[in-house]
C-alpha cells in the first residue's frame, strides 16, 4: 500500500509544485517541465505498482446499476476532457466550464469510485479526485475571474462528440484486454 500512497502523494506535489512553490519553479524554466515529466511519470509508475499490490477492506462491488452509471459519465469524462484541447474557440462546454480538464478528471475518478468499493480504489481515485479538486480551487484563486472564450463553430463540436465515442470505444477494448470487462 506504500507504494500506492507514494505514488498519490508525487502526483499531487509535481502537479501543483508550480502553484505552491513558483519561487522554486519559475528559474527552472523549460527544464522545470522536464523535472515534473519525470515525477509525473514515477508517481504513475509507483500508483500502478502499488494498487496491483494493495490489499484492503472491501465494502461494495460492481453492479449492473452502478456499471451503467459508470459507463455513462465515463462519456463525459471524455467529453469534458476534450472540451479542453482546442485552443481560442471552444466547444460549448468548453465556454461554460472553467477548467473541462481537470473537471473531466475529476469525473474519471469519481466514475471508477462507483464501481470499485475497496481501499486501495478509496486511495487512488479518491486521492486523484482530491487533487483535481485542490487544483481547481488553487489555479481559480491564482488566476481571478475568468472570462468564457468564444464558441466555436458546430463543426468542431461534431467532431468532438465522434472522437469521444471513439476514444471510450478504445478505451474499453484496452480495458477488456486487460481483463476489465467495462459492460458487463
Amino acid at each position: 500500500m506504500i507504494w500506492l500512497v507514494l505514488g498519490v502523494a508525487l502526483w499531487w506535489a509535481a502537479h501543483l509544485f508550480k502553484r505552491i512553490a513558483p519561487g522554486l519553479r519559475d528559474p527552472m524554466g523549460e527544464a522545470g517541465k522536464g523535472l515534473v515529466s519525470v515525477l509525473v511519470l514515477g508517481a504513475l509508475v509507483l500508483m500502478v505498482i502499488g494498487y496491483r499490490q494493495a490489499e484492503g477492506a472491501f465494502f461494495w462491488g460492481r453492479n449492473s446499476a452502478l456499471v451503467g452509471i459508470n459507463n455513462l459519465l465515463m462519456l463525459l469524462a471524455f467529453y469534458c476532457f476534450g472540451a479542453s484541447a482546442a485552443k481560442g474557440a471552444k466547444v460549448w462546454l468548453g465556454t461554460k466550464l472553467r477548467h473541462p480538464q481537470l473537471t473531466g478528471f475529476s469525473i474519471w475518478a469519481a466514475s471508477h469510485l462507483l464501481v470499485n468499493g475497496d481501499v486501495p480504489s478509496f486511495i487512488l481515485f479518491g486521492g486523484l479526485l482530491a487533487w483535481a479538486l485542490v487544483e481547481i480551487a488553487v489555479i481559480n484563486r491564482a488566476e481571478g475571474p475568468w472570462t468564457p472564450p468564444p464558441q466555436a463553430p458546430a463543426k468542431k463540436e461534431i467532431t468532438l462528440v465522434v472522437v469521444t465515442v471513439v476514444l471510450f470505444a478504445l478505451t474499453s477494448a484496452v480495458h477488456y484486454w486487460l481483463g476489465y470487462p467495462v459492460f458487463g
